[in-house]
């Protein structure tokens, strides 16, 4: 395994993990007032996706080009793939805050995002730790991972069953119900990207 440091894939890859992560930071601080206030945010959130989107297609163009690769061409791809995964879910979950004007974000949604974006963290460290060939040193980041996902299972149940039993209007139940099941999709989204690092290790190490 011979990631160059200055190589297209190991600046491609990090890039990705660094957009991701900063994605993830803007949709946790970013302090929603009122309707207007939305309408940035969820722009904002494009932006990032619409630049995952560019490295994506970079990392495609250059596995189409490449004689040799680091490592193997289906593990770039899949390692690329889910962390776009994740990217899109965040983007996807700020358009419904807009769809919806919801400007509140009640505790449930505080604390999935919150276990979000220390996901990314740990994918971003993940990636680093992957282009410096210190592959033994992942296995702890992608734990801590697939632990902030087990955080958010807990965080679903609890919400979607205080919902039914606090809220009346229909309508509201179904908003916030599929934003619960949208962060908590990210979460797995977040656990497939650390699945995916860890087949990369069993391969290289």
């Amino acid at each position: 395994m011979v990631f160059k440091k200055k190589g297209k894939f190991a600046i491609l890859l990090i890039d990705i993990s660094t957009n991701l992560k900063e994605a993830a930071n803007y949709f946790s601080d970013y302090k929603l007032k009122n309707v207007s206030d939305l309408k940035i945010f969820s722009e904002k959130m494009k932006e990032y996706e619409t630049k995952g989107d560019t490295y994506v297609h970079e990392v495609i163009k250059e596995l189409n080009n490449a004689f040799i690769t680091p490592i193997e061409r289906e593990d770039i791809l899949a390692l690329t793939m889910s962390m776009d995964d994740v990217l899109d879910g965040i983007e996807h979950t700020a358009a419904l805050f807009e769809m919806y004007s919801i400007t509140t974000a009640d505790d449930f949604m505080l604390r999935f995002v919150e276990a979000i974006k220390m996901c990314t963290h740990e994918i971003e460290n993940s990636i680093n730790l992957l282009i410096n060939k210190k592959l033994p040193q992942i296995r702890q980041h992608a734990i801590k991972i697939k632990d902030y996902e087990s955080q958010c299972d807990g965080i679903q149940r609890q919400s979607i069953k205080h919902l039914f039993s606090v809220e009346k209007d229909p309508i509201r139940i179904i908003q916030y119900k599929e934003i619960y099941e949208n962060l908590e999709d990210i979460a797995d989204y977040c656990q497939n990207v650390a699945n995916t690092l860890e087949t990369i290790i069993m391969k290289n190490a």
